[in-house]
């Protein structure tokens, strides 16, 4: 099954239809890069991307 990405807050969905951290039904199969964030409380990254949950986000979501 292909990974999709949430247009809305861009993490990795590997199953459903629906964005288990935002909600949103708006997801996509056109997307790359990826940051795997393990720490959002202590990471620069993080803070820059606006990442507040641990998780794996894509880093380049195409319309």
């Amino acid at each position: 099954m292909e990974e999709l990405v949430c247009k809305n807050c861009r993490i990795i969905i590997s199953h459903g239809d629906k964005c288990p951290l935002c909600g949103s039904t708006d997801l996509t199969s056109r997307w790359n890069g990826y940051v795997i964030m393990l720490n959002v409380d202590k990471s620069d990254i993080a803070k820059k991307l606006g990442l507040k949950v641990n998780s794996v986000f894509a880093l380049n979501v195409k319309e």
